[in-house]
């Protein structure tokens, strides 16, 4: 019998659907996100490729996976129910006060976005646990009963718990959850020392707040998902997937939505590790860009960097500190505001800028005719000649190429510059955003960006990268087979995951190892757990762990990869050389005489790969003469061959510029490169040593 898998992402324009069989048969289709129902975007395009597909729910007998943006889409609108927050009392405005850091010093009008739970929706609790865990004072299951009352009354469906020192002993927080499921059991309660059992107040109450903000959204979203799934025929239960590039049960992940917060990003670099092994390239990059942001993510020997903590809904876009900390284990990337549906401007000094306002898929860019005005990098990639108005995709979604013209003409006007002077200069601007971005993102975690080969994927990166990578210095781009839904079929890839993490401040040469492996038992029970809900053998988890370490003194730490159990190793000497030897590649010295602290203790549990690949059907013999369509770079405009991907053949080398077309994307690839196809299907463009200008 085949089996077929089925994977979903719901990004901020489209909705990506993938099938595959496991005989490597592949069936993609797009959608238009439904952003009033997401779930009617994600059936529409299960129905799509299941029709080309010929095939039926009860047919998909392997998984069921999706990634999703429900949880972004939540905390940037600001739509969800009444949440409330309860804190120890003398400490109810850590949500205000935050860490007392300013992203820019310099800045005396400088802004912080909203909490998301307002004080007046805040409660002090009577009560007090001390640093090491020791109970002081413990709460009034009365003072407890009547805040439940009191939410009760006011409408509020969640409630966050950050109480202090939660994260070295629960108890007190377990003991607001009892007596809220006596007294209120209708309202959800999300735990700081089950979300997130780290020290440092802020972070963790922020953590727990967006955690009960989005509880009311995603479960019940999570829910109906489960029970369409089922009406509808499928046999699977869905599994989700996290930010840290893992997927788990939907029943899981419904109570850890702030784990889902860069889902379909986390898919999109967990596949670039899938292909970093197929062409044995341990280090490269990862650039997915898409309808509405465009992402960058560095692969370092076959695995993406991870970060223990991140933001959401930053008030400006490069400014670490601005936004809503997260201290939650998630692939490290940058995001911003760059897509197919950002839209163009001018600025007060006269000059051309994209996004990151963004159109998304409703109006979205004038050229798709729903009702937009303003000029989009779509619209740019129109009018410059690159994407052909009647091929998007393969025709199904005509565009308006005379809308495009007329709106990106009207932005030129008023710089004195013609619509397709205008549409190559969106083009250039966006690229260089996503380049520098690029850069700074390499920059500042020690990486030497220039030289290495970048994987380009989304609905829009193909069609940018070539110039992204010749802006970075990159010798190769990657253009992967499926590259328009990716992000969809690296979920099919990716195996369970879950990265979990515990607080213990301790010096590195008198660490308590009985209470450090009290910790780690704590955590390999919860990640077997985790991994058994979503179907993984309790004998298949492997696990592995890391210590978050820091000089003494210091106020950040680094997570360093641990080589075995330490709760059998015990090797502080080790685990301080290791520190030594990353400390000294990020800022490039070590301090000797200073000693090292541990801060905390972190477990990864993973089942194993998913034995799930494509199969890729190659055309034999001599590549078809081209046609030609008229593209207007800044020199001026030449006619480019285009080839339809389908048709391109083993050993053909065409030199650029030349644009590929496929039914979901367009490739683009800039003059003094080379294309030939990889035989796994893979278009690789070359940069030509000979020859490094570029022809704008």
């Amino acid at each position: 019998m085949t089996k077929y898998s089925l994977a979903v992402d719901i990004g901020g324009t489209f909705t990506d659907a993938v099938l595959l069989a496991d005989d490597g048969r592949t069936f993609v289709d797009k959608t238009l996100t439904t952003h009033h129902n997401l779930l009617e975007g994600f059936f529409r395009g299960v129905d799509l490729v299941m029709d080309r597909a010929g095939v039926e729910p009860a047919d998909i007998n392997d998984v069921v996976v999706h990634a999703t943006t429900v949880v972004t889409n939540a905390l940037i609108e600001r739509k969800g129910p009444p949440v409330g927050l309860i804190l120890t009392k003398g400490f109810t405005d850590i949500l205000y006060i935050r860490e007392e850091h300013r992203y820019d010093m310099y800045d005396p009008q400088i802004e912080f976005a909203e909490p998301l739970i307002p004080s007046e929706r805040t409660w002090g609790l009577g009560e007090r646990m001390l640093a090491d865990g020791t109970p002081l004072e413990a709460p009034d299951p009365e003072e407890i009963a009547a805040i439940a009352r009191d939410c009760r009354k006011r409408g509020i469906e969640s409630v966050a718990v950050c109480l202090i020192n939660a994260y070295n002993n629960g108890a007190h927080e377990r003991m607001v959850a009892e007596v809220f499921e006596r007294e209120a059991p209708e309202i959800y309660v999300s735990l700081s020392s089950e979300i997130a059992p780290q020290m440092r107040e802020y972070l963790r109450a922020s953590t727990v707040a967006i955690n009960a903000y989005t509880v009311p959204i995603t479960r019940p979203y999570l829910n109906a998902l489960i029970a369409e799934l089922e009406t509808r025929g499928f046999s699977q239960q869905p599994l989700i997937m996290l930010s840290n590039g893992g997927v788990i049960g939907a029943g899981r992940a419904g109570t850890l939505p702030v784990r889902m917060i860069e889902s379909g990003p986390a898919a999109g670099a967990l596949v670039a590790c899938y292909f970093s092994r197929q062409f044995n390239l341990p280090d490269l990059i990862s650039f997915d860009m898409g309808g509405t942001t465009a992402k960058a993510c560095m692969i370092h020997g076959h695995e993406p960097l991870v970060t223990g903590h991140f933001e959401v809904d930053r008030r400006y876009r490069f400014k670490p500190g601005s936004g809503m900390p997260i201290t939650v284990p998630s692939i490290d990337m940058i995001e911003i505001g760059a897509g197919g549906g950002s839209i163009a401007w001018i600025d007060e000094l006269g000059l051309l800028r994209t996004g990151p306002e963004s159109a998304g898929s409703v109006p979205g860019p004038v050229s798709y005719g729903r009702g937009g005005t303003e000029p989009c990098v779509t619209d740019a990639d129109v009018v410059a000649g690159i994407l052909d108005p009647d091929r998007f995709l393969g025709g199904d979604m005509k565009l308006d190429a005379a809308g495009a013209r007329a709106a990106v003409g009207k932005l030129g006007a008023k710089i004195g510059l013609s619509p397709e002077e205008t549409a190559w200069g969106i083009f250039e601007v966006v690229c260089e955003q996503m380049a520098a971005a690029a850069r700074a993102h390499a920059t500042d975690r020690g990486i030497d960006h220039r030289g290495l080969p970048m994987l380009a994927f989304g609905g829009a990166g193909p069609v940018h990268a070539c110039l992204v990578a010749d802006l970075i210095d990159s010798s190769q781009v990657i253009y992967p087979p499926l590259a328009s839904v990716l992000s969809a079929f690296g979920t099919l890839v990716t195996p369970a995951k879950i990265d979990l993490v515990r607080s213990q401040l301790s010096p590195l040469d008198r660490i308590d190892w009985a209470e450090a492996s009290r910790a780690i038992d704590a955590m390999i029970e919860d990640g077997g757990q985790t991994l058994q809900e979503a179907g993984i053998d309790p004998g298949q988890v492997e696990y592995t762990f890391a210590a978050d370490l820091r000089y003494l003194g210091q106020q950040s730490e680094l997570t360093i990869e641990l080589p075995g159990d330490p709760r059998r190793h015990r090797d502080a000497c080790e685990m301080r050389q290791r520190f030594e030897t990353e400390y000294e590649s990020q800022y490039g010295l070590k301090l000797n005489d200073m000693a090292v602290e541990l801060v905390g203790w972190r477990v990864t549990a993973r089942g194993a790969v998913p034995d799930r690949a494509a199969a890729t059907a190659l055309a034999r013999g001599e590549s078809p003469a081209p046609r030609y369509r008229m593209v207007h770079f800044r020199s001026g405009a030449r006619d480019v061959p285009v080839y339809d991907r389908s048709e391109l053949t083993l050993g053909t080398e065409i030199e650029g510029p030349l644009i590929v077309e496929e039914r979901e994307t367009t490739i683009f690839i800039q003059p003094g490169w080379t294309a030939s196809l990889h035989e796994n299907g893979s278009i690789i463009a070359s940069k030509n040593t000979a020859n490094n200008n570029r022809d704008n």
